[in-house]
């Protein structure tokens, strides 16, 4: 480390065991995860709960009622925030975390046209998770099946 003139923050700096316990890094969770179908565990990297907190925060600011774009300026920002975020997530077990921010965009994307549309019911039907991935296009986190 001297050679290249790198010096250890010593408070930042620790070594963890990853078999025993996790670690967060760059957005990351290293950890081992239990594999359910075989009731095994292995090592895998995730995307944190930090990182999926931040994700739904800024999904919440793009889709706020105040905003007062049209739906295409506000889909496509939506659009370029989740398409960037599944493709520095792309590496490791990310199906859990995809399978909550969907439900989160889908939920924030109904919630926004109900009250711009003024629906007067919570806006299941007629804003389906079909639609608003499909029709209205918004980006899905992962693929269908």
């Amino acid at each position: 480390m001297k050679r290249l003139r790198l010096d250890l923050n010593e408070a930042k700096t620790n070594i963890r065991d990853a078999r025993k316990e996790g670690f967060d890094f760059l957005g990351y969770r290293f950890g081992s995860i239990w594999f359910q179908k075989e009731g095994t565990r292995y090592m895998s990297a995730s995307p944190s709960r930090r990182s999926i907190r931040r994700l739904k925060e800024k999904v919440r600011q793009i889709l706020r009622p105040s905003e007062k774009g049209t739906w295409p300026e506000g889909r496509d920002r939506l659009n370029a925030l989740l398409r960037g975020w599944c493709t520095y997530f792309s590496y490791g077990t990310a199906q859990i975390a995809d399978r909550a921010v969907e439900r989160n965009v889908y939920d924030r994307v109904r919630l926004f046209l109900v009250r711009r549309h003024k629906v007067q019911a919570r806006g299941i039907r007629r804003y389906s998770s079909e639609r608003v991935f499909g029709e209205l296009g918004v980006f899905l986190p992962r693929p269908i099946r």
